[in-house]
């Protein structure tokens, strides 16, 4: 109760006029009330503000969340802290006239408290390839830009499809991806990265198993048998780590050296992933 009067306290103190005179729906289906032009945004998650940053709006951008590493630019903006809980005292002290974050996997706490202050969220939730060009849409009639966000949309789009024609009829090279080692996690059908190689010209060899992270044994990983490993460069999994795990050196892609980089870029459900989409393409069809 006390950290609440604190927060509506800080709420009286720091606002400030907000023009809102638009309805708009977010991707959760939410009627979000928001300025003409907002030019004080906080983004609560790094690929919204990649996001918002791409579409033209970094300007306008005045704190992020932690964690946030694209684009560069974006790294001088304060943080508003976590990005599962961020401070909200902190939040309100920016007085933002739009705060943008994703879908929450739970309760959606910060939402409801940031809009019983009066303070608008417009939530995204770009699930895929298909869900960050639609994204970046929905972004930009938030931020009042929807033409600069059209465009940012086809240009991501011409390049994902450049990529596939690319790859087109190609040898498919069979790749696994160690999240980590022990116990061993990797990717399943609907996780973003999975998706990321199939486009690049790969094929997960856990792109069956329905659950987003799932936990595999070594027994079934040396069944499966990938041509090559994909790792993030200079992740805590690499290949001096594994070789020096039990059971890993009888992986023939672990015996033979046979391992593909991608940067963490590839994690990010931004326009920024299209650049790992890119770059996982030249490697696996120089």
């Amino acid at each position: 109760m006390r950290r609440f009067a604190l927060v509506a306290s800080l709420a009286a103190l720091f606002a400030v006029p907000c023009f809102a005179s638009r309805s708009v729906m977010d991707e959760l289906g939410r009627t979000v009330v928001v300025p003409d032009h907002p030019h004080r945004v906080i983004c609560l998650w790094p690929s919204v503000t990649d996001t918002v940053f791409a579409i033209g709006a970094g300007d306008d951008v005045v704190a992020i969340s932690d964690y946030t590493k694209y684009p560069a630019e974006a790294l001088k903006k304060p943080s508003i802290g976590q990005i599962l809980q961020p401070s909200i005292e902190t939040i309100v002290a920016f007085h933002p006239d739009l705060v943008i974050g994703v879908q929450p996997t739970g309760p959606m706490e910060v939402t409801v408290q940031l809009e019983r202050l009066g303070v608008p969220v417009f939530l995204i939730n770009p699930l895929g390839i298909a869900g960050i060009l639609h994204s970046v849409q929905s972004a930009g009639i938030a931020l009042n830009r929807p033409e600069q966000a059209n465009a940012l949309m086809h240009r991501l789009q011409a390049r994902v499809d450049a990529v596939k024609r690319k790859t087109a009829g190609l040898p498919v090279i069979s790749l696994f991806m160690p999240v980590w080692y022990d116990p061993i996690i990797t990717i399943g059908k609907h996780a973003f990265i999975t998706e990321i190689i199939a486009a690049a010209g790969g094929r997960s060899v856990t792109d069956d198993l329905s659950e987003d992270w799932p936990q595999i044994s070594m027994e079934v990983l040396l069944t499966r048998s990938p041509d090559a490993l994909l790792l993030t460069r200079g992740g805590k999994v690499s290949l001096p780590v594994l070789r020096s795990r039990p059971g890993w050196s009888s992986l023939p892609a672990v015996q033979k050296s046979r391992v593909y980089y991608v940067d963490d870029r590839i994690e990010l459900s931004s326009p920024a992933a299209i650049d790992a989409l890119e770059d996982l393409a030249n490697q696996l069809h120089p």
